[in-house]
């Protein structure tokens, strides 16, 4: 994966491993030379809030995930222009991977070396485990100085607040969005053509498209069991039996979640399904997120079932043939809500920086840089968004959320969740366990996990 160069940002040298974090695993301490912290770090209050901050002779700390030729990469490039100008500091970034943020956040927060700005996953399982153990900055007051909440709709809050056991959708501000995300279908148009075939409007349709590229010798999923790609179609594979009072219970405890019922059982049988008649290739178990984009980018595979983060670097890196998108044909829901947010750790010593850095980044001229670049921002100027595959993108989008069709992600329940799901249908695709067993460890590990939260 391709880094910003030098000259963008004062880039550090340290480096993340990955570790399993998030359960209490082993620590980076000795890497970082981390010194744990056991209260809060500078002060979060009012004297922190200003339309101007005096930056001389500091440094923004700032880590993120974005590649340069993203949509988010283009936009905080900009946005670092303005900072470095506005406030006279200057910024360290570091570009880390999703799962190394993921796994190792919560040591590195809870330390004296903690950035001051991160893009951070939301969810139940990573900023609301860090909200609840107090290690992210409560934004409450940050919020009101600058009108956040009236740039980001309703709906679209319920990643960014948490309550006191970490459980989204209430309380206080913990993180700022500013961009949204969802899943779809990613294909290649040349490869449909050629083989005669049409966009599927319904599930039966999209089945009968990948029986007819297996009939033609074509392997048509690109998919990578050893990250979120195939736990993610188990989940759009359920949301296919869903409602949203079965979305509800599922991600915020509010009922009964029993992975035997029709939804769970039906995409274990789809999923056991897709791996006998081969719609994706048979090592598939040992694949990443990465593995797959890419083998889609060749156009080694005609389809690839993801989300709207790939969509920039797939109009900037997708030079051998033509591409759409469709939404998952027969789903009334889908995966996506706000994107990752920004957060400050509580131990961040320049909280004003960060801030006045956030702020930056939700106005009009950022986000019109984060639409036009195959993203999707939460401030929206339709008029100022000129490419076309851009604005079909949005359009998508609108038509998600103006349905309600959005259903968060399959991993945020429980802090494990992700390594149980990942576990479970990489056991299911390689044949050493069957949908029964799945389901069955599913049930205990999320019963585990809902357990100590509540």
């Amino acid at each position: 994966m391709t880094l910003r160069s030098r000259s963008a940002f004062h880039r550090p040298t340290a480096g993340l491993t990955r570790r399993n974090l998030l359960a209490g695993g082993v620590g980076l301490s000795a890497m970082f030379a981390l010194t744990a912290c056991s209260g809060g770090g500078s002060d979060a209050g009012s004297e922190a809030l200003s339309t101007t901050v005096d930056g001389a002779g500091r440094t923004l700390t700032l880590w993120d995930f974005e590649t340069p030729d993203s949509d988010r990469g283009i936009a905080w490039l900009a946005a670092r222009d303005i900072f470095t100008q506005e406030t006279g500091a200057e910024i360290a970034y570091e570009f880390k991977a999703f799962e190394q943020l993921r796994t190792g956040a919560s040591q590195i927060f809870n330390s004296n070396s903690a950035p001051d700005v991160v893009e951070y996953n939301k969810g139940n399982a990573t900023s609301g485990l860090l909200s609840s153990q107090g290690l992210l900055t409560n934004l409450d007051e940050a919020v009101s100085f600058y009108g956040w909440d009236s740039l980001i709709p309703g709906a679209l809050q319920t990643t960014a607040k948490y309550d006191e056991n970490g459980i989204m959708g209430s309380g206080s501000w913990y993180g700022i969005p500013n961009y949204g995300e969802f899943t779809f279908v990613y294909y290649n148009k040349d490869a449909f053509a050629a083989n005669g075939l049409e966009v599927p409007t319904t599930y039966e349709e999209f089945t009968a498209v990948l029986d007819a590229f297996v009939a033609k010798g074509i392997t048509p999923l690109a998919e990578a069991g050893a990250e979120y790609p195939l736990q993610q179609l188990f989940y759009q594979l359920a949301l296919l039996k869903a409602d949203r009072s079965w979305i509800t219970d599922y991600q915020t405890y509010t009922g009964e979640v029993d992975f035997e019922d029709a939804a769970w059982s039906y995409a274990a049988d789809q999923l056991k399904t897709y791996v006998d008649k081969g719609y994706f290739s048979a090592d598939a178990s040992g694949l990443k997120a990465e593995d797959a984009g890419t083998a889609f980018i060749s156009g080694q595979y005609p389809i690839f079932f993801s989300g709207s983060w790939w969509f920039g670097r797939f109009t900037t890196e997708i030079t051998g043939f033509d591409w759409d998108t469709f939404l998952f044909p027969g789903a009334e829901f889908t995966m996506g809500s706000a994107g990752n947010h920004w957060v400050i750790p509580e131990t961040a010593k320049n909280k004003d920086l960060a801030y006045k850095w956030i702020d930056i980044t939700m106005r009009p001229e950022i986000q019109n840089l984060i639409g036009n670049n195959g993203g999707i921002p939460l401030v929206v100027d339709e008029s100022a968004i000129t490419d076309e595959k851009s604005k079909a993108l949005l359009s998508q989008w609108k038509t998600v959320v103006a349905g309600d069709q959005l259903s968060f992600y399959p991993d945020w329940p429980t802090a494990t969740f992700y390594d149980d799901l990942v576990a479970a249908t990489q056991e299911l695709i390689n044949g050493s366990s069957d949908q029964s067993a799945m389901l069955a460890d599913l049930q205990s590990t999320y019963d585990d996990g809902v357990a100590d939260i509540k």
